[in-house]
């Protein structure tokens, strides 16, 4: 299986999500965010944390105009897997892959520790290595964390089954204490905390290295 790793200007996650994924077996690709076009024969496209373009206008609004996001989008269209981190998730919130808007956390502070997650569903291929209910342990590093959704669309994501994972302890205010949500087709998946900082012991924490794990043997199934 092949995962490719963009960067944009001011990521600072990208070699973390690239080590994570060679350590579940992935072969792995960088790529340049003005690169049109992604390497042959990706299977998902990891999106690191980070503040790409310093984080101007809005978290990852300058990055989705970038010229790789049309290919990233295209990817998704197909049927492709995505996976985006903090930055990553506010970035692909921007291109339209998945619902809400990632906003300022309540408190107007950074946060930077390690929390505890809820597995809300282990119907995923991101999720299927945990068991619903589990309790995980996984670093943030956020100022912008706060995901917000009218009623409607949180309604549906409950509905759906769409809520990846929680906060246990919210530490910014999201809607329904969300860490992370998937997309309708379940294969775009978008989180704040980062599994590729918790994936061996060392670390902390390899609470994460589950969902890598979990994404490689999916994949091989699908």
């Amino acid at each position: 299986m092949k995962a490719a790793v963009v960067t944009f200007p001011g990521s600072n996650c990208d070699r973390d999500l690239a080590v994570a994924f060679e350590g579940a077996g992935f072969e792995v690709a960088r790529v340049w965010h003005k690169d049109s076009d992604l390497p042959k024969g990706v299977d998902v496209v990891g999106v690191p944390g980070g503040f790409s373009f310093g984080d101007y206008l809005r978290c990852g609004a300058i990055a989705a105009q970038s010229p790789i996001s049309a290919a990233i989008r295209a990817h998704a269209v197909r049927g492709g897997y995505v996976l985006g981190i903090c930055n990553g998730f506010q970035v692909i919130t921007e291109m339209g892959l998945l619902p809400g808007v990632l906003m300022r956390n309540a408190t107007l502070k950074f946060v930077c520790r390690t929390v505890s997650l809820r597995v809300e569903t282990a119907q995923s291929d991101f999720t299927a290595a945990y068991r619903k209910g589990q309790e995980i342990l996984v670093p943030i590093a956020h100022h912008d964390g706060n995901y917000t959704i009218d009623a409607e669309g949180l309604a549906r994501l409950k509905g759906e089954d769409r809520i990846a994972f929680t906060y246990t302890q919210n530490p910014n205010g999201s809607m329904g204490d969300i860490a992370g949500i998937l997309s309708e087709n379940r294969r775009v998946l978008g989180m704040m905390p980062h599994p590729e900082r918790a994936t061996e012991p060392a670390l902390g924490s390899s609470d994460g290295k589950g969902l890598f794990a979990s994404l490689m043997r999916g994949m091989a199934l699908a």
